[in-house]
This record gives C-alpha cells, sequence and structure tokens, in this order.
C-alpha cells in the first residue's frame, strides 16, 4: 500500500528487480499523480498497479455511485499516466469493507484482495528495528502468503532485499495476483 512517497519506493523497487519478484502496489490518487515516473517504472517492471481508492476513504458504507466515483477516479489516473489500466484488483482503505462494498467492487470488475500477513509497518515515526521487523515476518510466513508491507516503511525498504533471499532460501517463489486469483481449470 501507497498513499504517498516518502523516498523508500526506488529501494523496494531494486529489490523486487533483483530478485524478480512481481508486487502488486495498491495506489491512491495523490501517489499516481505526485509520482508519475516511479508508477512508470512499477508498470514497466511488471508489477500491478491496483485500486486502494480515489482519496483513501471509508469505502464500507458508500452508495454505488459514490463508490463507483472513487473507483473510476483512481482508474482514469492510472491510465493517463501509465497509458495501461489499472489491474483489477481493489484493496479496500484500512481494511474497512462491507458485503456492499465488496459487491460493488465486483460490479466494477475489480477482486477486493486482503491479506494474511500484516504488521504495524506504516508509522513512519514509529518504525520497528529492522530485526524485530525480519523476526516477525519470518515467524509468521506461510504457504499461500499475501503479505501487506507499506511502501512508506524505511524498515520495509532496508530488510526487503534479506528478506526475499530469506524467503527463498526457505524455498518459496514469488508469484503475481493475477497467478494467486487464476481460476483453476477444470478438465
Amino acid at each position: 500500500d501507497a498513499g504517498y512517497e516518502n523516498g523508500n519506493t526506488p529501494q523496494i523497487l531494486d529489490a523486487l528487480k533483483k530478485h524478480n519478484a512481481p508486487a502488486a502496489f495498491f495506489l491512491v490518487d495523490h501517489y499516481i499523480k505526485s509520482n508519475p515516473e516511479l508508477v512508470r517504472r512499477m508498470v514497466d517492471e511488471g508489477h500491478l498497479v491496483c485500486s486502494h481508492s480515489t482519496s483513501h476513504k471509508n469505502m464500507s458504507a458508500m452508495d454505488f455511485e459514490t463508490f463507483k466515483k472513487e473507483m473510476e477516479g483512481i482508474a482514469e489516473r492510472c491510465k493517463a499516466v501509465t497509458g495501461r489500466p489499472i489491474a483489477p484488483y481493489f484493496r479496500p482503505p484500512e481494511g474497512r469493507f462491507s458485503e456492499r462494498c465488496l459487491k460493488y467492487a465486483q460490479q466494477l470488475g475489480y477482486k477486493t484482495i486482503f491479506w494474511s500477513f500484516a504488521y504495524k509497518d506504516w508509522l513512519t515515526n514509529a518504525q520497528p528495528s529492522p530485526q524485530d521487523a525480519m523476526n516477525t515476518i519470518i515467524r509468521r510466513t506461510h504457504p499461500g502468503m499475501v503479505a501487506l508491507l507499506h511502501a512508506t516503511s524505511a524498515t520495509n525498504a532496508e530488510i526487503l532485499d534479506d528478506l526475499l533471499s530469506k524467503w527463498e532460501q526457505m524455498g518459496y517463489s514469488f508469484e503475481t495476483l493475477d497467478d494467486l486469483t487464476a481460476q483453476p481449470s477444470r478438465g
């Protein structure tokens, strides 16, 4: 997730590239508008740019028209900056959702994506130490893991190369949301 840029994304992208690890960046309009070169790099390097809504508002109680405007705004910005459509994935801001918002996202062609691992990494003035972060992440690593890591975290940027190396040593590989959400063939 990235609501704003504070200098960590280039290092994150470098680590992902080094390990050929595809990521999904859930962005808001402000991020794309303020950092078009980083967003183009994300797309050019094979990462998915996904919707975290236009303005990061609580979308769980919105009516359909308001929800649709939030989704269309970010999609239009992504297309204008990258020349490509936004990936069809949505992460509700703050993880707040309702059955209604899940249905609205689906009606608009999005799959709602949650996570199976997250930790308190988003407070830029209260970052975990690199060792504590590594210990927490490795202890909670599991097959099929969808890790929510915030790009605003200096700790995440610092440890990502080592973390990806550790996961590789543990026998894990990295897949896209397209791979994760693909329907099994019926044959």
